[in-house]
């Protein structure tokens, strides 16, 4: 089980976001979250949504940096992913 974490690059709310992933287990994620202080807000259906000055601070807790393409290649062999489909409900 790993946590993998993309570089903050995703705009919004007048800053830097990066993603946090399990490549297995939701638990996992989840748990490792509340152990470094992400709330559980921050959570959108497969991934947590992290602020740039969040990074560092997971990476140093444990959290492996990857590229985007990783994470998401990651989170799809994992079957966690929510697909755009499924987000909408279809």
């Amino acid at each position: 089980m790993t946590i993998l974490i993309d570089d903050p690059m995703w705009p919004a709310h007048g800053r830097l976001w990066s993603h946090l992933i399990s490549d297995s287990d939701l638990d996992e994620l989840h748990a490792f979250a509340a152990t470094h202080g992400i709330p559980r807000r921050g959570f959108d259906r497969d991934h947590y949504d992290v602020p740039d000055e969040a990074h560092q601070r997971l990476v140093d807790g444990g959290a492996v940096p990857v590229d985007g393409h990783t994470l998401v290649r990651a989170l799809i062999a994992s079957g966690l992913r929510v697909t755009e489909r499924e987000r909408r409900g279809l």
